[in-house]
C-alpha cells in the first residue's frame, strides 16, 4: 500500500490567474491556440526548440540545452549535490497567464497535477510565498535545477514545448533532477559518440554528480535524451551498452524510477513502496486518462 504525506508546495495552474504548488511555483505566459503535434517525443522537440533560439534576451539566464544557470561557474556542477535545493514544506509557486488558450493551460495543468497522483508534491495557488517558479513562454524550453530562491523562471515556449512529457521533464529539473545521461555512472550504460555531436554542444554530454537516490540507470526515464540528440550527421550521439539495440529517449511520461527518485528525495513515503505499487499507479492513471479523453 502506498502512503504519502502532502507536505510540499509547488505552483499549480488552476485558472488563468495566479496559482502555486507545494514545493515549487509556476507561472505560464500566453501560449497560442494552435494544434499540437505529438509525432515526436519531448526530448526531440525540446532539443529542436532550443537549437532554433538565435539569441536570448539580456534578462534570461545562461542555458545549456534546457538547464538554466546564473553564472558560468555553475555549469559543471549539480547544485543539488552540494547544497539544499529541495523545495521546503508549505512553500508555494505562482502561475499566471492572461491569454493562454484553454488547451495549452489544460496540458500544463495535467503535467502539474500528475505529480499529485504519484508523490507528496502539491502545486497550490500562490498568495505571498517568497520562493516560486514562474512558468512563462520565453525562448525555448528550460528550467533551473532545484529551488533557487525568490522567483525563478521555467520556460515553456508556446511553439515546441507545451507537451505533457515536456512539462514533467522541466518540472523535474525544478524539483532538483538532472538529465539521466549525465549521471556519473552513465559510462556503464551508454557510450557517447562525440564525433557525431554538433560542434559547440559537446558540453551537453558532460557527466555530473546527480541525485540518483539509490536507483539504477533508467533508459525509460522522461529525463533521458534520445540517441540522436545534438547529432550533426543523423548518426547516433549515444548508444546503449552492452546491448546497442536498447531504446531510450522515448518516454511520454515519468517512469517508475523517476517517481521513485522523486518520492525518495522529498521523503514522501511513510512506508516502503515497491515497483509493483508504482506500476499499478501508472496503469490507473492511464486508465483514467483514457476514460476522460
Amino acid at each position: 500500500m502506498l502512503t504519502t504525506r502532502a507536505n510540499l508546495s509547488v505552483p499549480m495552474l488552476t485558472s488563468l490567474s495566479s496559482a502555486t504548488v507545494t514545493g515549487a511555483n509556476h507561472s505560464s505566459q500566453c501560449h497560442s491556440n494552435r494544434s499540437l503535434s505529438v509525432q515526436f517525443h519531448s526530448t526531440v522537440l525540446t532539443t529542436r526548440a532550443n537549437l532554433s533560439v538565435p539569441v536570448r534576451t539580456e534578462d534570461e539566464p545562461l542555458v545549456e540545452d534546457d538547464v538554466a544557470f546564473d553564472s558560468e561557474s555553475e555549469r559543471n556542477a549539480d547544485p543539488c549535490t552540494s547544497s539544499s535545493c529541495k523545495w521546503p514544506s508549505l512553500r508555494t509557486g505562482k502561475s499566471t497567464c492572461p491569454t493562454s488558450s484553454s488547451r495549452e493551460v489544460s496540458i500544463i495543468e495535467r503535467g502539474l497535477f500528475s505529480f499529485h497522483d504519484v508523490s507528496c508534491i502539491r502545486f497550490v495557488k500562490r498568495t505571498s510565498q517568497r520562493d516560486y517558479i514562474n512558468i512563462q513562454s520565453l525562448n525555448g524550453c528550460y528550467s533551473y535545477i532545484g529551488r533557487r530562491g525568490s522567483s525563478q523562471n521555467l520556460s515553456l515556449q508556446r511553439s515546441g514545448c507545451v507537451y505533457h512529457d515536456t512539462v514533467q521533464h522541466e518540472l523535474l529539473h525544478a524539483l532538483g533532477f538532472h538529465h539521466e545521461q549525465k549521471r556519473s555512472d552513465r559510462d556503464q550504460y551508454i557510450r557517447v559518440r562525440l564525433e557525431n555531436v554538433i560542434s559547440g554542444t559537446e558540453h551537453n554530454f558532460d557527466k555530473v554528480n546527480t541525485l540518483n537516490q539509490g536507483t539504477s540507470y533508467d533508459y525509460g526515464s522522461v529525463m533521458h535524451y534520445s540517441k540522436y540528440a545534438f547529432s550533426k550527421n543523423n548518426q547516433p550521439t549515444m548508444e546503449a551498452i552492452p546491448d546497442s539495440s536498447v531504446k531510450f529517449g522515448h518516454a511520454t511520461e515519468m517512469s517508475s524510477k523517476d517517481i521513485q527518485r522523486l518520492n525518495s528525495l522529498y521523503k514522501c513515503y511513510t512506508a516502503q513502496i515497491s515497483h509493483t505499487d508504482i506500476s499499478v499507479i501508472q496503469r490507473l492513471l492511464k486508465y483514467r486518462k483514457f476514460k476522460t479523453s
